[in-house]
């Protein structure tokens, strides 16, 4: 029986593409770091994300400088925005980091603003 589970779950893995792959193994490292799933986030919601940097972007914001870094999970993303900030040190695209503060959802967007973080572990070479 436990031969053929692991036969079925091979098989299934052959079968997915890269990137629900990648979403899967996501979502097994937010459950891992006892992280909420993006996608159950609601407005004003204190949260704590664990996901992989997607894109970081300089926009700027009442003529200051602001670094926004998009954040999944797997099962959603959320816009990072630190707010005085051209960069910070190991947030880089493809770097695992853990978040918490407080979300806001507008326009159907996930946003939170300037988020304690903390850098997990080095991004698997390519």
């Amino acid at each position: 029986m436990g031969t053929e589970n692991m036969l079925q779950r091979a098989l299934r893995r052959l079968a997915q593409s890269n990137e629900e792959l990648e979403s899967e193994d996501l979502q097994k490292a937010v459950q891992h770091e006892g992280a909420v799933p993006i996608r159950n986030c609601e407005d004003r919601q204190v949260v704590n994300l664990t996901g992989t940097v997607s894109t970081l972007t300089i926009a700027p914001r009442a003529g200051h400088p602001a670094l926004e870094v998009e954040l999944r999970d797997g099962s959603g993303a959320v816009t990072l925005v630190w707010l005085g900030r051209r960069q910070i040190p190991g947030i880089d695209p493809g770097q695992m980091i853990k978040v918490s503060g407080r979300i806001s959802c507008q326009d159907g967007r996930r946003l939170m603003y300037n988020p304690k973080y903390e850098i997990l572990h080095a991004p698997a070479a390519s």
